[in-house]
């Protein structure tokens, strides 16, 4: 009797919850993360890499200017790519690095001008160039140099560069140290006729002297770089002659220097070279000639050096020539 109405208390205790709205237990476990609740309509962002790690893998394929200008006043700026100076003004450049290799117009070089100082100090190059002239137009670049103790090379993602036109209104042309000059017309490159001038604003024009005619640039086959010259991209024989150039800016006009454009049809190659004597039999006291001749583009530099059977105590005169044909 006492074991059914225990029975009936259970079940009247179980109707009771139903009717309250208790939840009943579930009868299997539940899965991780099935209560989660999942807003609605989200949209998920792409994992995107962290911007100091993107910022680094950029810089590491884009080359670093290190050239700095200095300005009046202690003053710094980068240079911009092209800068436009009058003559006798000074410029100093700076590079950074502890070991500096500079670039700049050749004839400085040649003649060992003295207004032209370059300096390596502890943490950057200096160059400095005073009392410019209309001449020292042209690029000045510099660039890292990595050494493993003698041997140095160039760091080709640390390098600065500008070019610089000192103008001078009596010197549009930039001035050399010839009054005639040999231009090789080659049909497996362009050539250059350099005619450069130190105020880019200036009506640059080439001429042929004979016959007297003005050559058009068409921008393709001829083109005007105004810090290089007149281009021929694919020169031919018909190119050949004496040409010049005329350039005009405020005022009169002016005549470069004239130029000789010769076309050689060489292969590109390293030269090719014969040896001759002149006898294959001397007796003491004779003289015997010895002929080496190397054909090759006109344009590349040939060293001879010569080897022969007591050449410490024999007398031996050398001489070498060039020909053009």
């Amino acid at each position: 009797m006492r074991l059914r109405v225990l029975l009936s208390l259970l079940l009247l205790h179980e109707s009771l919850q139903n009717v309250t709205g208790q939840p009943a237990k579930s009868k299997h476990p539940k899965e991780p993360g099935e209560n989660k609740i999942k807003p609605a309509n989200k949209k998920m962002k792409p994992k995107l890499p962290k911007l100091k790690e993107r910022e680094s893998s950029d810089s590491s394929t884009k080359s670093q200017s290190i050239m700095i200008q200095v300005m009046d006043k202690g003053r710094f700026q980068k240079p911009a790519a092209t800068l436009s100076l009058p003559v006798g003004q000074s410029i100093e450049l700076r590079c950074k690095g502890n070991k500096i290799g500079w670039s700049y117009p050749s004839y400085l070089d040649t003649f060992q001008n003295s207004r032209l100082s370059i300096k390596q100090l502890d943490r950057y190059g200096q160059l400095i160039l005073a009392n410019s002239t209309a001449a020292d137009t042209g690029e000045y670049s510099c660039w890292l140099l990595l050494c493993n103790g003698s041997s140095c090379k160039k760091d080709e993602s640390k390098t600065g560069s500008t070019y610089i036109f000192f103008t001078d209104k009596g010197e549009l042309f930039v001035p050399t140290s010839s009054y005639f000059e040999i231009v090789y017309l080659n049909p497996d490159k362009p050539a250059v006729i350099p005619c450069r001038v130190t105020i880019p604003s200036a009506k640059v024009t080439l001429h042929r002297e004979f016959p007297a005619e003005e050559i058009k640039t068409d921008g393709t086959n001829i083109i005007y770089d105004v810090k290089k010259g007149f281009i021929y991209q694919h020169p031919t024989s018909d190119h050949k002659g004496v040409v010049y150039c005329r350039a005009e800016s405020w005022g009169a006009p002016q005549i470069s220097i004239k130029y000789q454009l010769l076309y050689v049809e060489v292969p590109s190659g390293p030269p090719s070279t014969t040896i001759v004597a002149s006898s294959n039999k001397a007796e003491g006291g004779d003289n015997v000639n010895v002929l080496c001749i190397v054909l090759g583009e006109p344009d590349i530099e040939v060293e001879f050096s010569w080897k022969y059977p007591g050449e410490e105590v024999r007398h031996t005169i050398l001489t070498w020539r060039c020909i053009f044909s």
